[in-house]
């Protein structure tokens, strides 16, 4: 039979169609969202094809995009996950930890994306490099990463002007901002005060981060003393804002490698009225290496993050929620990758948790997820509301 078509032109078509049905397809459950694309089809790509940093940068540039948004399952948001924190009402207690949008670049691109808060930094006052390259490592067998960026920072100038921006008072989803100090700086407590002063009329809350194991001595200012001295010149600082102003909160972000004497001399430090902490992020990354441990890369210096930190970063919370009474809120971030993983840090006494390691092998796709599988939890157990499972490990059992 005579066909009025060249030789080859069906086969060609026909291609070009399964081709371009195919690329219509993927970019579909890319930009929709579908939790096991992004998973099983999108991640696994990326893992070996792109190096560990080139893709976190490409992370902030999709959230700087406002794609986000149209994740659709991410953007469902449960009555159940409706929670009051320092004051503040919160759709649901899922926010992304510092590390993440370390320069501001994405605020209001992540606040689209289905999160209950959003934080940033850490920041420096001066802008600094970090450490040389390489220094971010997946432990693809392990679900982990371990980082030395050490503090890389656009600057307090730079990124302030971004925080400026983004911030508005009366936003349905807050906005923090996580403190370092530069390298070489010798007295800590100044650069946390330039901090304050850089972020403090900008932000929902301001954390004071010295526990990040990739800058020299920073983990030493954990200890009281330190800390007293520190914690005391921020909130001075915090004080001196404009009384007209809403002021920020004040948190401390602590290391999961601190002893029960360290633990016990913190939330003394924490629930003094004199140091005006309002909350406790736990916890930073862990330079332990559990025995468990089989990528290539489980030897890399840094901090340790993902499924590994887990379990130990829930132990600090049941043991910081315990001394404290449950008086000082908790914010649980290590190890999250479901709705039962966050649920276990509530249980143990968070009253939010963050992401950040979980979309490394998740995707954004992740946020949808754990929001509804945190309901399912607490349906499980009874309850119609997240605030009544926070420290719900600590009561007695009926």
């Amino acid at each position: 039979m005579y066909s009025k078509f060249p030789p080859g032109y069906i086969a060609r078509s026909t291609v070009k169609i399964l081709i371009g049905g195919t690329s219509f397809f993927a970019l579909l459950e890319t930009f929709t969202g579908n939790e096991k694309f992004h998973k099983e089809q999108i991640l696994p790509l990326v893992h070996r094809y792109v190096d560990a940093e080139t893709a976190h940068k490409w992370g902030v540039r999709l959230a700087k995009s406002g794609l986000l948004a149209y994740y659709s399952n991410n953007q469902k948001e449960y009555p159940e996950l409706k929670t009051n924190v320092f004051g503040r009402t919160f759709k649901n207690p899922i926010g992304i930890a510092a590390g993440f949008d370390k320069d501001g670049e994405a605020i209001d691109g992540l606040r689209a994306s289905g999160l209950g808060f959003v934080e940033i930094g850490s920041v420096t006052p001066l802008p600094q490099d970090g450490n040389q390259r390489p220094r971010v490592f997946r432990l693809l067998e392990d679900k982990g990463v371990i980082n030395r960026y050490g503090f890389n920072s656009a600057g307090g100038g730079v990124v302030s002007d971004r925080a400026k921006q983004a911030y508005r008072h009366d936003a349905d989803v807050m906005f923090g901002v996580n403190l370092g100090k530069n390298k070489n700086t010798v007295k800590a407590e100044l650069d946390y005060e330039i901090g304050a002063n850089y972020f403090g009329n900008f932000c929902d809350y301001l954390v004071v981060n010295v526990s990040s194991p990739n800058t020299p001595g920073l983990r030493s200012l954990q200890s009281k003393e330190h800390l007293i001295k520190l914690l005391t010149t921020v909130r001075a600082s915090i004080d001196r804002i404009d009384p007209a102003r809403t002021k920020p909160k004040l948190l401390l972000k602590i290391a999961p490698d601190l002893n029960d004497d360290e633990l016990k001399d913190i939330a003394k430090v924490v629930m003094d009225k004199r140091y005006g902490v309002d909350g406790l992020i736990i916890s930073n990354t862990t330079i332990s290496r559990p025995a468990s441990l089989t990528s290539a890369n489980k030897s890399e210096s840094g901090g340790l993050s993902g499924a590994p930190l887990k379990q130990l970063n829930t132990q600090k919370i049941h043991q910081v929620y315990k001394l404290t009474g449950g008086q000082v809120p908790i914010i649980g971030c290590g190890g999250i990758f479901s709705g039962t993983d966050a649920y276990e840090k509530i249980r143990a006494g968070a009253s939010l948790v963050q992401l950040y390691t979980g979309i490394v092998y998740e995707g954004f796709p992740i946020i949808g997820k754990v929001k509804r599988e945190l309901v399912e939890c607490l349906q499980k157990d009874g309850l119609t509301n997240v605030s009544e499972a926070v420290g719900a490990d600590h009561r007695p059992k009926k």
